[in-house]
C-alpha cells in the first residue's frame, strides 16, 4: 500500500483531480493519503470532499488523514513513498497583489506573474524557503519517496530541489500533455488527432512542439503555419501571441499566450500600447481570475458535493499515472522537468528543462532530445538566465543576484532602467515583509 501526502492541500480542486484519479487506479485506490496545510478552513473542505470521492468512487479503501500547521508536517511526510506539491506561498492576498501593484508603480505590467518576470522572481523566492523546509523533512523521514512538484515558478522550484537537495523531484504541468489537441483543435484540424505522433521538449511554459505528425506519418506543421497565420490574421481569439511564435519562430510552444505575452519584450511595450489590442493581451489576469476563485469557492464547493452525490472521472493530469507506473513497473510516457543532464545539448546543463520522460519502477528516466533549433534555444535562454540567477539567490542569499534576475528578465529590461529595476526590487523586498528577511 502506498502513502501519498499532498502538501498544500487546501488547493481543493486541484488535490480532488490528483487524489481522485489515484481512488480511480487499482494500483493506487488502497493508499494512505496524508492531506497537509496551514489553512485549518481550507484543508476542512479537502477532507471532506476527498472523504466524499473515496465513499462514492472508491468504495471507502483509500485511508485518508488531515494534519494541520508546520508542527505536524513531519508526521504528514513520515513514511511517504510520493508527495504531491501544489502550495502558494503568501497567498493571493497579500503577496500575489503586491507581485503585480508596486511593478505596475514603476510601469510594468504583467499578465500571469507566477513563473517569469519581477512576479515570478518574487514568487519563486518567498517559496524556496518553504520547500527547502519540506526538503529537509523528507530527507530525515521519507528519503525515498518521489516529489511530484506542480507549484510555480516550475523552473525555478524544481530546478532549485534537483541542484540543492537530495529529493527525488520532477516538475509537472497542465500544458504539455493538451498543447498538440488544443492547437489542431483551434485550427479545425480535428481530423488529425487520433493516431497522431509529437515531439515536444524546451523549458517550462515555454517547450516547444518540435514535431508533429499525423497517423500516416505527414507532416502537420506545414498546414498548422497556414492555417494559424489566416486565423491571426483575420479574427481577434485568445491564442495570438503563440500563433506569432509560429510565424516568427516557426514553432508552437505549450503554455498559454497570456503567460507567454510576458516572457519576452515583444508584446506588452509601453511606447507600443497598441499591442496589447492587437494581440488580445489580457493584462492583470491572475488577480482577476484569484479574485473570480475565491468569490466562487463555495458554490463551486456546493457543487462538487451535489449533496452527497460526488462522483469523480480521471483528469488529465500526470500524477497518479507516474505513481502507478513507479508502483507497478509499466512505463509510462510524461512531459517532465529535470536537470539538464544531456537531453538538450545547446542549453546549460544545470538548466530545469521539460523534456519527454519514461516512467517505470527505476523512478523518472529523462529522454535525451539532442539540439534544439537554435532560435528556440535562445528563447529558452532568456528565460533560463532569470531562473538560473533567482536560484543563485536563494542559494546565497545575496540580493545582487535578485537584481541580476530582473536587469536580465526580458520583459522587465525591454520597460524598464537599471536604477528603477533596483528600486523596485527593493521595494518588493521590504514589501513581503517576513517572507523576504533573508535579503534585508
Amino acid at each position: 500500500m502506498a502513502k501519498i501526502t499532498f502538501m498544500g492541500a487546501g488547493s481543493t480542486v486541484f488535490a480532488r483531480n490528483v487524489l481522485g484519479d489515484c481512488m480511480c487506479s487499482e494500483a493506487l485506490c488502497e493508499s494512505e493519503i496524508a492531506l497537509y496545510d496551514i489553512d485549518a478552513k481550507r484543508l476542512e473542505d479537502s477532507e471532506i470532499i476527498l472523504n466524499a470521492i473515496n465513499k462514492n468512487v472508491n468504495e471507502g479503501r483509500a485511508q485518508i488523514k488531515t494534519y494541520l500547521g508546520v508542527e505536524n508536517r513531519k508526521e504528514a511526510l513520515r513514511g511517504a513513498d510520493f508527495v504531491v506539491n501544489a502550495i502558494q506561498v503568501g497567498g493571493y492576498d497579500p503577496c500575489t497583489i503586491t507581485d503585480f501593484e508596486i511593478p505596475k508603480k514603476y510601469g510594468l505590467r504583467q499578465t500571469i506573474a507566477d513563473s517569469l518576470g519581477i512576479g515570478g522572481i518574487m514568487r519563486g523566492l518567498r517559496t524556496i524557503p518553504v520547500m527547502q523546509e519540506f526538503a529537509n523533512d523528507i530527507e530525515e523521514v521519507c528519503p525515498d519517496a518521489l516529489f511530484l512538484n506542480y507549484t510555480n515558478p516550475m523552473g525555478i522550484l524544481s530546478g532549485y530541489m534537483q541542484r540543492y537537495t537530495g529529493v527525488k523531484t520532477v516538475g509537472l504541468c497542465h500544458s504539455v500533455q493538451v498543447c498538440s489537441k488544443d492547437l489542431l483543435t483551434k485550427l479545425g484540424m480535428e481530423d488529425k488527432l487520433e493516431g497522431r505522433v509529437e515531439t515536444i521538449a524546451g523549458i517550462n511554459h515555454m517547450g516547444w512542439l518540435l514535431d508533429i505528425r499525423d497517423k500516416d506519418g505527414n507532416d502537420l506543421y506545414p498546414e498548422i503555419r497556414k492555417r494559424a497565420a489566416e486565423k491571426n490574421a483575420t479574427e481577434k481569439h485568445d491564442d495570438m501571441v503563440r500563433f506569432e511564435y509560429i510565424k516568427r519562430l516557426g514553432y508552437y510552444c505549450t503554455e498559454s499566450s497570456e503567460h507567454n505575452a510576458e516572457y519576452n519584450p515583444f508584446f506588452i511595450k509601453a511606447k507600443y500600447p497598441e499591442l496589447i489590442e492587437k494581440y488580445n493581451i489580457p493584462l492583470d489576469e491572475y488577480p482577476r481570475r484569484c479574485v473570480k476563485q475565491i468569490a466562487e469557492w463555495e458554490e463551486e464547493k456546493n457543487n462538487i458535493l451535489k449533496d452527497g452525490k460526488i462522483t469523480h472521472e480521471r483528469s488529465r493530469e500526470y500524477a497518479s499515472h507516474i505513481m502507478e507506473a513507479v508502483v507497478t513497473n509499466q512505463p509510462y510516457k510524461i512531459g517532465g522537468n529535470v536537470i539538464n543532464k544531456g537531453m538538450i545539448e545547446n542549453l546549460p546543463a544545470d538548466a530545469c528543462v521539460e523534456v519527454p520522460c519514461m516512467i517505470d519502477g527505476n523512478g523518472v528516466n529523462p529522454c535525451r532530445v539532442g539540439r534544439l533549433p537554435v532560435q528556440l534555444a535562445a528563447m529558452n535562454m532568456t528565460n533560463i538566465n532569470v531562473q538560473l540567477l533567482t536560484i543563485e539567490a536563494a542559494a546565497t542569499k545575496k540580493k545582487e543576484y535578485i537584481y541580476q534576475a530582473a536587469m536580465l528578465d526580458p520583459h522587465t529590461a525591454g520597460e524598464l532602467c537599471i536604477d528603477d529595476i533596483v528600486k523596485m526590487c527593493d521595494e518588493l523586498i521590504d514589501a513581503h515583509g517576513d517572507y523576504m528577511k533573508m535579503y534585508k
